[in-house]
């Protein structure tokens, strides 16, 4: 019996147990689903008044401050973490670091990262009573300058042009400290932490001298993927704006400072911060605007890479098909060397034959009887060394198609457009029978020669054939072929017509884009008509469509002569 009520007991403890274990994951969970997701906001360690770790190890500015602010008034969960300003630019880069609360808005890092300011910053040259006079940076030349790494000040001293010798140190502190020993000629560093920091050290031996440059907006600085976030900073700045906050944090830590007659950031902030807003939204856009840029000229990039790779492929079929061509054309070479010898031998034959008819009667060749095989024979064989003679001729200009050489782009040939059509017509005449029974072939007699790669020509008119013969819809439908010379802008002409579906207007203006197509689903690709286009500009020619939807399409290569090349 006691061992049944232990039992009991144990049974009752584990069931409640496991409803406080289910109660407590149910409330993490809750809690998990309305707390907001934490944000790394990163900031330089030493760079009071902005953003520092003070000797209590506290965690203080006027940046840090107004993030604390800006997170209270919008609901944001933030945590703030202040490094060595190269540190937390790398974790920042890397994604580590969701904004930074403090980063000056120079024309480089525009093109990098999003933009709210809340002030201006501006560096100043620091220098010791005895150390030689300037009153311009472009005089640092020759001299040794300390500067922050990676600092704003660095990267436009690194790429001024100017030979100056760069020191990088890790703070603006360690710059004053190094310049105030006695170690370098002069140091580069923001304005108000420079002062800051050399009344907060005693640094009594060195003042600010000139300023390096204008003033520069200075305020929170995201990935450009991440408006949302930055949009959410630059609200919650224009309500610490608009009901005085901001301006109580920043007199708590700029007022008492003496600023330099070179930095106009303490005596303009109050006038400049009312349209900080309105500045933070046209970055924004601008931003939005390059962005938009970029992805323009990346799909633009992208399209010409496939082009290429498919010039490449077809360079590799070209070689291919000239190696078959070649050997298409040694045996063909035997039949038509032969031909003519089995015909004469035939023709000596033949009064052997004929004797031998006269003594024994007629008779059977190859199941023919001697006077019709000695009727066919000859015609068979004429018909069969025109045959060789015609299979040499493609051959001939297969090759001549095929070659890709070193001067395959040089528009260096004389060429005659009749010769070049009448050859691209010979390379894809079983397309064309398969399409229509009505070829009409008028070609000008002597048209003037111009000057150019044929081989790039032929395949120009080869594809626009292709195109008109993938057009009708069935064999009555005509293709009609035309040359002719435009005396009024001396130009060859071709025309190439045909009678099939035609070309919606919406898509006859886009059909030199790369990749665009109206048969996709059939294999096409999009690029045979952009190739083409590409191949009649680089001969200064034009490529020109008319199109009726139902009745047809018109095609017009027109390509100018050597003469009149330097006039179009």
């Amino acid at each position: 019996m006691l061992n049944k009520q232990n039992a009991w007991f144990y049974v009752l403890k584990i069931a409640l147990l496991s409803l406080m274990a289910i109660n407590s994951v149910s409330s993490l969970a809750q809690a998990n689903l309305t707390e907001p997701k934490q944000i790394i906001v990163g900031g330089d360690f030493n760079y009071p008044p902005y953003e520092f770790i003070n000797e209590d190890g506290e965690l203080t500015g006027y940046n840090v401050e107004l993030s604390q602010e800006i997170a209270a008034v919008m609901g944001l969960n933030i945590k703030i973490k202040l490094m060595p300003w190269a540190e937390i630019r790398a974790e920042f880069d890397r994604g580590n670091v969701d904004i930074l609360q403090g980063m000056a808005a120079t024309p480089e890092r525009t093109d990098l990262y999003n933009f709210s300011p809340h002030t201006f910053v501006n560096h100043s040259i620091f220098a010791r009573g005895n150390s030689p006079k300037i009153t311009n940076y472009t005089e640092l030349e020759g001299f040794r300058v300390i500067v922050q790494n990676n600092g704003s000040a660095f990267d436009m001293l690194k790429d001024s042009g100017l030979k100056i010798t760069l020191i990088p140190v890790e703070t603006h502190a360690d710059a004053l400290r190094l310049l105030a020993s006695g170690r370098y000629d002069f140091a580069v560093v923001s304005n108000l932490p420079g002062l800051y920091l050399s009344k907060k050290l005693g640094l009594s031996n060195i003042t600010a001298i000139s300023s390096l440059e204008r003033n520069r907006l200075y305020g929170y600085a995201t990935k450009t993927a991440d408006e949302a976030l930055l949009s959410q900073f630059t609200q919650g700045l224009a309500i610490l704006k608009n009901t005085g906050r901001q301006q109580e944090i920043y007199d708590k830590w700029f007022g008492p400072l003496n600023v330099s007659p070179w930095s106009k950031a303490g005596v303009i902030a109050g006038i400049c911060v009312v349209v900080l807003l309105l500045i933070s939204i046209v970055v924004i856009i601008w931003n939005k605007a390059l962005r938009k840029k970029v992805e323009s000229r990346t799909k633009a990039l992208q399209a010409q890479q496939l082009q290429l790779l498919h010039a490449d492929k077809m360079a590799s079929l070209g070689v291919l098909v000239s190696g078959v061509a070649h050997e298409i054309n040694n045996p063909c070479s035997i039949l038509t060397l032969n031909f003519p010898f089995i015909k004469e031998a035939f023709e000596d034959a033949t009064d052997i034959l004929d004797e031998h008819q006269a003594r024994r009667g007629d008779f059977l060749i190859a199941g023919v009887s001697y006077p019709r095989f000695k009727q066919m024979l000859p015609e068979i064989l004429d018909d069969m060394h025109i045959a060789s003679n015609k299979v040499k001729g493609i051959v001939e200009d297969l090759k001549s198609f095929a070659v890709k050489g070193e001067t395959s782009h040089e528009k260096t040939e004389q060429l005659d457009l009749n010769l070049l059509t009448n050859r691209s017509i010979r390379l894809v005449t079983n397309q064309i029978k398969n399409a229509t029974n009505h070829l009409e072939v008028n070609l000008a007699n002597s048209l003037p020669l111009f000057k150019g790669s044929g081989s790039r020509i032929e395949q120009v008119i080869v594809n626009l054939i292709l195109n008109a013969c993938q057009a009708l819809e069935d064999k009555s439908q005509k293709i009609i072929i035309t040359s002719y010379f435009h005396t009024k802008h001396n130009h060859v002409v071709l025309s190439i017509e045909d009678q099939g579906v035609g070309i919606d207007q919406q898509h006859l203006i886009k059909l030199t884009d790369p990749f665009y197509t109206t048969k996709r689903q059939s294999g096409g690709t999009g690029l045979g008509l952009s190739v083409s286009a590409g191949i009649v500009a680089d001969h200064q020619g034009q490529l020109t469509f008319k199109s009726t939807l139902g009745k047809g399409t018109k095609v017009k290569l027109s390509l100018p002569l050597l003469q009149h090349e330097s006039e179009l």
